[in-house]
């Protein structure tokens, strides 16, 4: 005979158990956590430190764009594209599509920093996009409801 009684094996039966789609879901929120936590300080990056000195030009945005050699209408355009993306990624709705666009943006900034300034460099960009194309996987649902067009 078992040394369990009968109460004691229903209790075991019944006690709650962490499957796999709960363990998956505490995962996803910290995930979800940890991105929102990279994507406020990059948000914070390009506004501050990367756009704002392309539009106030300071002197070595100034001098990047000329050794770029495609004239300052690039530093402004590049401001404003990360200006506005900065601010996507802080709106959750807006996020991933912000992202994705992010990632043009960086790779125009890599393919510029090995062909024309300096190689090295090309690892920042490249890092960034990585988290982009995080955030951008992360919020894939948000941004199609955002690209689903009322129909009238």
């Amino acid at each position: 005979m078992s040394a369990q009684t009968p109460t004691a094996t229903r209790a075991t039966a019944t006690a709650p158990r962490t499957t796999g789609a709960h363990a998956s879901a505490g995962g996803r929120r910290t995930l979800r956590k940890v991105l929102w936590g990279a994507q406020i300080l990059i948000a914070a990056f390009l506004l501050i430190a990367s756009a704002l000195p392309k539009f106030a030009g300071q002197a070595d945005a100034v001098r990047t764009f000329e050794e770029i050699g495609w004239g300052q209408w690039l530093r402004y355009v590049t401001g404003a594209v990360e200006a506005a993306g900065a601010i996507g990624l802080v709106v959750p709705r807006l996020a991933g599509l912000a992202a994705a666009g992010l990632i043009g943006l960086m790779g125009g900034a890599v393919l510029t920093q090995l062909l024309v300034l300096e190689p090295a460099w090309a690892l920042l960009p490249v890092g960034f996009a990585v988290v982009f194309a995080a955030v951008a996987w992360d919020r894939r649902a948000e941004s199609r409801q955002v690209l689903r067009l009322p129909k009238r």
